[in-house]
């Protein structure tokens, strides 16, 4: 709702009198939208944003006459604009000064001891008291709100110094009739009780009673009444019409975003603090974003009594700390109007409905370019995504890795964001993984590890094979399991035969020329010192897999067990036991997991094979890393990076904190 037609709805509620002496918000922007659009000397919003500026224009002004006819414009304006306000802010105080003394008045006949006022008598003060409240802050509202406009279509920043001069005026600076609420909500609450009104139901929407709503808001306040008085106060309206009314005043609350921006940071934040402290605004939720010395500092807070006072003291602050103040005054029913049931959305948020929250991590250990985020961002666009937040994980000179919050609507699946970030991803060689953000995000207790192509940079097979002279033929059996194109209980069969009468000693010679991947001790070193349970689950082979156990430290290590001859010397070209195939790694997955007490949720999973598939879509994280094709097509999330350590970044660890995990291991 425009505030022009909010003033009018709210207006039309008054007596006709103080209508007559409202500010003209209407006129004053009327004013603007006619005269001072053409006048703007902020040329970069002044022209459409297909305009170009050119160096020699041939049918147009020049820069240097376009700039002066816009200078002389606005400096007829400008003043034109402001006597005008002045007139109407004029007319609003000296009207407030008048209809103030006659309220003091009548609040100083029923606080008048030597009388017996009447409960009539002190609802109707109370509510002319609360209703010159709400006539000054609609006003003033209304003033802030037409500088706004002005500095917009003006290019000129007038409002600070503005509001400053509005401190020295009466409806500003007046305090004895907020020092004289209390004192006459009191005296209400003391006839009731004289009176023992009956008690009847609480309203439906009533939740506390008038003097309890007061208490809140007041600068003095007087001690809680009784439960039954406070049943009584709201309750009893056949014997008091006035006070459902006048409950309702009592709770209102205006909702007031401001925010300060300046090269002093704890400064402002402190400088912001204080006016909220003095006011006794309620704070709702803020946000900060700091870009070195420069600070953002935002806050939304609930303003009660309508102090308007609030506002010339943010601006000062701001002047003392040559900061930059914006804020934004809105009535909290408008607010309440915008939020579709009730929902209630943070400063952080895109205030959207029917949306779901996002984490989507970008990762290029290269650098992200330029062109990459551009075309991410687009995407981002198309799809109407939002970003909430955005944080750098990384610490290099070259940005590497950014964390970004989303809001996603929620009629987009998973599934046709995957198959578009794949491509998006495929193009500039950067990963997107893209997960829900919901509490078990960061709360992952136990990681499983293929071995093969994932923790170790060879296929374990392949070395055997290689140290015994049937390389090319076990290798290319390898590569079609990999590819799923063969089952691989058949493929592993069919290798392990190749293997028959090698060495047991073949095992211990592989252990020694096995290559970590990069990265893999620094991840596990660091999950370790998380708290983390490590395993790998492997297609290859028991004692191998017990090695990179070892070298690893992690927790379990399951793979295939080789048969050896009766005098343990050679291998048979058998496995002994259940084969560790697709469908075991995710059996052994959900069984470590019952083992340490941990929900699925809480298990990252980490391959590259088609056998990992299985493993990768029973973890709630499942990681395709450098993978095949088809498990990258089919994985949560996928890494074709060199290192292993990446893997934090997709679990919400920044680079600073996972080497503050290093020095704990």
């Amino acid at each position: 709702m425009k505030y022009g037609i909010h003033l009018s709805q709210e207006k039309a509620e008054f007596p006709a009198l103080w209508q007559a002496h409202f500010i003209d918000y209407d006129a004053l922007k009327g004013f603007l939208k006619t005269f001072m659009v053409d006048a703007n000397v902020r040329l970069s919003t002044a022209f459409p944003s297909t305009h170009v500026f050119q160096w020699a224009p041939a049918n147009e002004p020049s820069f240097d006459q376009l700039l002066a006819q816009r200078l002389a414009l606005v400096s007829k304006l400008a003043p034109e604009f402001v006597i005008m306000l002045d007139k109407e802010v004029d007319k609003f105080n000296q009207f407030f000064v008048t209809i103030k003394a006659e309220i003091k008045n009548r609040i100083a006949h029923v606080l008048d001891t030597s009388r017996r006022a009447s409960v009539a008598e002190c609802e109707a003060a109370l509510s002319d008291l609360l209703l010159l409240e709400r006539f000054v802050f609609l006003n003033f509202t209304a003033v802030a709100k037409a500088l706004k406009k002005h500095d917009k279509w003006s290019g000129l920043q007038i409002r600070e110094p503005y509001l400053m001069r509005t401190s020295q005026l009466s409806f500003v600076v007046s305090t004895s009739l907020l020092q004289l609420k209390p004192e006459l909500m009191g005296r209400l609450v003391d006839l009731l009780e004289e009176q023992n009104m009956p008690l009847s139901t609480l309203h439906a929407d009533s939740t506390t009673s008038v003097a309890a709503a007061l208490k809140d808001m007041a600068v003095a306040q007087p001690p809680e009444p009784p439960v039954d008085l406070k049943h009584a106060v709201l309750g009893n309206t056949a014997a008091s019409p006035k006070l459902g009314p006048l409950v309702g005043l009592l709770h209102e609350t205006q909702t007031v975003m401001i925010s300060l921006r300046g090269p002093h940071g704890t400064d402002i934040i402190g400088g912001v603090l204080r006016c909220l402290s003095t006011h006794k605004c309620q704070i709702v939720d803020f946000s900060l974003s700091r870009l070195h010395h420069d600070v953002t500092f935002g806050v939304l807070v609930h303003l009660h009594n309508r102090d308007v006072d609030l506002f010339s003291d943010l601006a000062k602050t701001a002047q003392k700390w040559d900061g930059t103040l914006s804020f934004d005054v809105q009535d909290a029913r408008i607010k309440a109007s915008k939020l579709a049931d009730s929902t209630q959305f943070a400063l952080s948020e895109a205030p959207y409905t029917k949306r779901i929250k996002y984490i989507a991590t970008v990762l290029n250990e290269r650098g992200l370019t330029p062109e990459f985020l551009s075309e991410w961002l687009a995407w981002l666009l198309c799809k109407k995504i939002s970003v909430e937040q955005m944080r750098r994980l990384d610490s290099h000179t070259t940005l590497m890795c950014v964390e970004f919050r989303l809001s996603v609507p929620d009629e987009l699946s998973p599934e046709e964001m995957k198959s578009e970030l794949i491509a998006i991803s495929t193009a500039h060689q950067t990963d997107v993984a893209l997960q829900a953000d919901n509490v078990f995000r960061r709360q992952k207790r136990l990681v499983v590890f293929d071995m093969d192509s994932t923790l170790i940079q060879q296929e374990v097979i392949d070395e055997i094979a290689r140290i015994t002279g049937i390389e090319a033929q076990v290798a290319a059996i390898t590569e079609r399991a990999m590819q799923g194109e063969l089952d691989f209980k058949e493929s592993l069969a069919s290798r392990v035969a190749l293997l028959k009468g090698t060495p047991v000693q073949a095992l211990e010679d592989v252990k020694r020329i096995l290559t970590f991947t990069e990265g893999a001790h620094y991840l596990c070193r660091a999950l370790k010192s998380a708290g983390f349970k490590l395993a790998v689950i492997s297609g290859g082979f028991l004692p191998l897999a017990k090695y990179v156990k070892a070298e690893l430290g992690l927790d379990y290590a399951f793979a295939n067990q080789l048969k050896v001859s009766a005098d343990g010397k050679s291998l048979t070209g058998e496995t002994v036991g259940p084969v560790v195939d697709a469908t075991r790694k995710a059996e052994l997955l959900e069984v470590i997991a019952q083992a340490e007490g941990i929900a699925i949720d809480q298990v990252v999973a980490v391959g590259d094979g088609a056998n990992d598939l299985l493993m990768l879509g029973k973890a709630s994280l499942g990681i395709a890393f450098n993978a095949k094709p088809r498990v990258q097509e089919q994985a949560r999330a996928r890494i074709n990076q060199k290192s292993l350590a990446n893997i934090l970044y997709l679990m919400g660890y920044s680079e600073s904190e996972a080497a503050e995990l290093q020095l704990q291991s």
